[in-house]
């Protein structure tokens, strides 16, 4: 049967009209019994009408609408303790449809003061009316029509009750907004609305009024805006004792893949660290500002020193009023590692220049630094042993060619094999590594790092490391970990060399931290891994804190990764990536979407997890 089959329908129909006149007019009908017959009809027809005319009643109901929707009860109103088992879903209303983006934050007012913070989560048409809209005639239908009627269909809203907000007197006796974890339902039909107020916002996702600013708060990669002046919502980092420890000695990864906009970021983040307000209190009663340390393999750290000439006046103005800092920072060093045959050209820049060797002697304390990256246990033990019997020989001003020509020495070798302390051909593995080692990097002409702790360690004052002008990955690999080793055994030793370092708030920056801070089955590795993770854990106590950007945050050491608190999560497109920095679900899917300068931040101690975007501006200068 076809569409065409219908059309019969209309001809019997005027054939049976045509049959009823026929019989009219053989019942022998007159003119004049035709028009008395035409009256009466009328007559009947006016009383039909007058029956089926109802008065219209308007469908609109009085008054003007407010909010967005309410909550539904159909498909049952539930919160409970497992996430999975809460229920709460919201029809909206046509007009506020465009309007609604999943991650946008709603409020639900309680019959009483108390109001419940949520987030959107799912998004769903469902039909208004049963129908089977599966069919060819339907979607041909669609397919002619060019509008779509709205009112024809539901549309559902999922919501995640994120925290009650509640207010209370607080000891001076103001009204203060407090959060607490989603313990009530609120009622069907409750009335949604847009959260818009920066106080409610900020206090529903528990993100700190003070703090190291890091980027305004954003849905979908859509800046949330209030109705305040500024209208954007600022997120900011925990950095005072009386709300906890400073996140910035809890730790922070910076993770994103190229041109991602990670640089830019952690140069902002960095410069809210060295700003004059800035400072934290010491054991000894002291307030002391931070000094920041930055390994550079890209030499773009210095330019800190230099101000942006694309931050104009507007954009100061507007950063002046959020507590922004901004500007370069004077009081920055470049120290320079000197390589035998290589030199740095630094004409990116104009801060001051330092240049230092690595001295051999620091070898001593920490034989992993001339291990190579292949000893075994029983190499690394034979290592140590040649090590001391070296500086017992000659003192702690032994260069790496003395010691070289040390392992030349055939006696020595047999004198050790035969004495059973190192195998003969143990004794060859090791002299294979050092050998192997950056000839040109020990015991250059320059002062020693250990010489330079107070250019190193500057309060308020930002120190970069540059390596890009290192011959080999091995040479940089080793000046990172001598300067940091050297850093971090002075932070946490109780009878430093240097006071300066023990005495003084460091945030320690290491870029491309995946090269340095890998999980390897080697012993120079587990050294490696264990120093910074012993820092890792001492670092609230000791004012250390670890500031990590790479683009591999796979790589880095599970032991290190675990005691970083603060992640800034930005685009990635290795799943593998995205897997191991261990972000919420729903913003893990984002990831690989995120555009430049926008990230996820994933820190419980400070705020639930949300989407930033960072400055459009970098605050110093960043070619």
């Amino acid at each position: 049967m076809t569409l065409e089959d219908f059309s019969d329908v209309t001809d019997d129909t005027d054939e049976g009209e045509t049959e009823s006149d026929s019989v009219s007019s053989a019942d022998g009908g007159t003119a004049a019994g035709g028009a008395e017959s035409d009256a009466v009809d009328n007559h009947s027809d006016n009383n039909t009408d007058d029956r089926d005319s109802f008065e219209r009643i308007a469908a609109d109901v009085a008054g003007d609408d407010t909010g967005m929707g309410a909550l539904s009860v159909s498909q049952g109103l539930r919160v409970a303790e497992d996430d999975d088992e809460t229920t709460l879903r919201a029809f909206i209303t046509t007009g506020n449809r465009e309007a609604v983006r999943i991650g946008k934050y709603l409020l639900v007012p309680y019959p009483d003061d108390e109001t419940l913070f949520c987030r959107i989560t799912g998004l769903e048409y469902a039909q208004e009316f049963h129908a089977d809209d599966a069919t060819e005639i339907h979607a041909r239908r669609m397919m002619r029509q060019s509008t779509f009627e709205e009112r024809d269909y539901k549309f559902m809203a999922d919501l995640d009750p994120v925290a009650v907000l509640y207010e209370e007197y607080d000891d001076d006796g103001s009204v203060e907004l407090n959060r607490r974890m989603t313990d009530r339902v609120p009622k069907p039909g409750a009335i949604l609305r847009q959260a818009t107020d920066s106080e409610q916002i900020k206090t529903g996702l528990n993100i700190p009024e003070e703090g190291v600013f890091l980027g305004h708060l954003s849905v979908g990669g859509e800046t949330v805006e209030t109705a305040a002046q500024p209208p954007t919502i600022d997120y900011r980092l925990t950095d005072d004792y009386e709300a906890g420890d400073p996140l910035v000695f809890r730790h922070t990864l910076v993770a994103g893949g190229t041109g991602s906009g990670k640089t830019h970021a952690a140069k902002n983040i960095l410069r809210q660290y060295l700003s004059d307000e800035r400072a934290y209190p010491m054991d000894d009663g002291r307030t002391v500002s931070p000094a920041v340390v930055q390994f550079d393999p890209q030499d773009e750290y210095a330019q800190m020193h230099d101000d942006n000439a694309e931050l104009d006046d507007a954009f100061a103005r507007k950063l002046d009023r959020e507590g922004v800092a901004y500007g370069g920072v004077d009081d920055t060093i470049a120290l320079i590692p000197t390589e035998d045959g290589t030199s740095y050209p630094g004409e990116g820049h104009r801060a001051e220049q330092i240049q230092f060797t690595v001295p051999f002697s620091m070898t001593k304390q920490r034989p992993w630094l001339v291990a190579g990256s292949s000893l075994n246990d029983n190499q690394y033990s034979g290592l140590q042993t040649l090590l001391n019997r070296f500086f017992r020989q000659y003192g702690k001003s032994g260069t790496y060619g003395q010691f070289t020509s040390f392992l030349d020495d055939p006696a020595l070798k047999e004198e050790l094999d035969e004495s059973g302390r190192v195998h003969e051909a143990t004794f060859d593995a090791i002299k294979r590594r050092v050998f192997g080692m950056p000839a040109g990097i020990f015991d250059q002409s320059a002062k020693p790092i250990t010489e330079l702790d107070h250019q190193l360690v500057r309060p308020g004052g930002l120190t970069v490391v540059p390596t890009y002008h290192l011959s080999s990955s091995r040479a940089k690999e080793l000046c990172v970990l001598a300067v940091s080793a050297y850093l971090i055994d002075n932070k946490l030793s109780n009878a430093p060399a240097s006071d300066r370092i023990k005495e003084t708030p460091v945030v320690l920056g290491m870029d491309e931290a995946h090269n340095f801070l890998a999980d390897a089955d080697t012993v120079q590795a587990r050294k490696v891994v264990q120093k910074f993770t012993e820092a890792a854990k001492q670092g609230r106590k000791e004012r250390l804190g670890l500031f990590l950007i790479t683009q591999d945050p796979q790589d880095i050491a599970d032991p290190v990764f675990k005691q970083l608190n603060t992640k800034l999560v930005l685009n990635l497109g290795d799943e593998d990536a995205i897997n191991s920095v261990n972000i919420p679900t729903n913003l893990q899917s984002k990831v690989p979407y995120m555009e430049k300068g926008q990230f996820v931040v994933y820190s419980p101690d400070n705020s639930e997890p949300v989407e930033l975007i960072g400055l459009p501006t970098c605050l110093t200068r960043h070619d």
